[in-house]
């Protein structure tokens, strides 16, 4: 018995060490300042911690890629050469190629000739105004007026660069060859032939008419 009264008086004596202990060790880090594990960080910046990029004014898109190899007098040099379309979905769109050791460097050369380059397309009810044919070396197209709801019929270079003009109702149909370059340049070719419409009401024509008949009764009584 005696023996089991010294364990359990040795428990409870190690167990009050422990708690007393433990406090001791919580009231130190609270009362220290340099302990500052449980409070949030402020790292003093409101809002979003990221600045958001400005939106750009053209949607640009990859239509080929090629290495292209150039024969120097010291051997071969290795290129890329990229074609890029860019639009604003407003009706202005515009192609370019661009030429680099690298598909970035090509990228933004490319990009940038497109920008001075651009052409502006007419859009009546989203579509085109009216048929036109293009030719651009061995390529040849036919775009086509329909009517809303048709949606674009195009496929390939043609399609993207539709769609970065801005045209969601348009058919059309590749012709001579599927080379991509040209068929792009093609398309825009044809897009910058375009003529805008003039205003062909009714009520306007008459009244331009009836002008025309009193100026022409004004002349005759002078006379």
């Amino acid at each position: 018995m005696s023996e089991e009264k010294k364990q359990t008086n040795t428990q409870a004596v190690g167990n009050n060490l422990k708690q007393t202990s433990a406090q001791v060790v919580g009231s130190n880090l609270n009362s220290n300042p340099n302990n500052n594990f449980n409070k949030k960080k402020d790292f003093g910046g409101k809002g979003r911690r990221f600045s958001e990029r400005p939106k750009e004014e053209f949607d640009q898109r990859i239509l080929d890629v090629a290495r292209v190899t150039r024969v120097m007098k010291g051997g071969k040099r290795m290129s890329f050469r990229v074609c890029i379309a860019i639009g604003d979905k407003k009706g202005r769109v515009a192609v370019a190629l661009g030429k680099g050791a690298d598909v970035t460097l090509a990228v933004n050369k490319a990009v940038n000739k497109a920008k001075k380059n651009i052409i502006e397309v007419p859009i009546y009810n989203d579509t085109i105004p009216h048929q036109i044919n293009g030719k651009f070396g061995s390529a040849k197209i036919i775009l086509k007026p329909v009517a809303k709801g048709r949606g674009v019929i195009a496929g390939g270079v043609v399609r993207v660069i539709l769609d970065l003009a801005g045209v969601k109702n348009i058919s059309s149909k590749i012709l001579g060859t599927n080379n991509k370059v040209n068929n792009a340049k093609c398309t825009v070719m044809a897009l910058s032939k375009l003529k805008r419409r003039e205003n062909n009401n009714k009520a306007d024509r008459f009244e331009n008419k009836n002008g025309k008949e009193n100026n022409e009764k004004d002349s005759t009584l002078k006379k």
